[in-house]
This record gives C-alpha cells, sequence and structure tokens, in this order.
C-alpha cells in the first residue's frame, strides 16, 4: 500500500464534510481511497484485509456508528474490479467464517471527497482513540 486517504464516497451531495455526512442525508458513506501497487498487493488481497478488519454482516452500522454513512461498501472503477470485489464477497460468504451473510455492497465510483484534516491519520492523532474496527484472525 502507497497511500490511504479517508473521505467520503457514494453519495449525491457535492464537496461533503463530516458534519453533513454524519447527517446520514448525502447518500456518502464514510470510506478509505487506498493507493497500492499491484504488482505487490492484489485487489483481492485487499478485500481480504477488509473483511478482516471491519465486520462486513452489519448493515449500515460499524461499531456504535448506525447509519447509511456506515455501510459496508466497495467503490470499483472497472468492471473487472466489480467482477474481483463479487467474488471476494461470495468467497467470503462461502468461507463458514461469518454466522450471518455479509450485507457489503458494491457500488460503482462516482467519486471521492478527501476528510477534513483532522480525520487523516486520526489514530495517529489520538492513540486510544474511537474505533469501530476489529481485527478477525485469519483462518
Amino acid at each position: 500500500v502507497l497511500d490511504t486517504e479517508v473521505g467520503y464516497a457514494g453519495g449525491t451531495t457535492k464537496g461533503p464534510t463530516y458534519e453533513t455526512v454524519k447527517t446520514g442525508k448525502t447518500g456518502h458513506a464514510e470510506a478509505v481511497d487506498i493507493s497500492y501497487d499491484p504488482a505487490v498487493i492484489t485487489l483481492d488481497q485487499l478485500l481480504t484485509l477488509f473483511f478482516q478488519m471491519h465486520d462486513p454482516t452489519t448493515r449500515n452500522r460499524q461499531g456504535g456508528d448506525v447509519g447509511t454513512q456506515y455501510r459496508s461498501a466497495i467503490f470499483t472503477r472497472t468492471p473487472k474490479e466489480r467482477a474481483v470485489a463479487e467474488k471476494a464477497i461470495a468467497r467470503e460468504n462461502a468461507s463458514g467464517h461469518w454466522s450471518r451473510p455479509l450485507a457489503t455492497t458494491v457500488e460503482d465510483f462516482t467519486g471521492f471527497y478527501s476528510a477534513e484534516d483532522y480525520h487523516q491519520d486520526y489514530l495517529m492523532k489520538n492513540p486510544g482513540g474511537y474505533t469501530c474496527h476489529f481485527w478477525r484472525r485469519p483462518l
């Protein structure tokens, strides 16, 4: 992974901010834009980590955060990326690792808006700060 940036994706509101996204009225989800070298790590490998880092079986919820802005979503730019994402979801559903089917959606990428500076590298800036992630050990 070369770089990550947190922000908002999947909605219709132009120029969303944390204050507008948290209302659930923008259509955007809190998201991470990941730049990576596909010669080193594949999209499929990144998706395996994605499923391990949050609960993809909860609809519109991560931890104590509830609403469509907290949905588990994969935003794809190409038909090939969509196929990889759909295959990864099917594999996870068939794996027996989850007690419920995945609620993760695959959505067309329509744009990404960077979150405010105070959200970037949040846990580095706020050690022990709020996180809705968990780590499921690979089986």
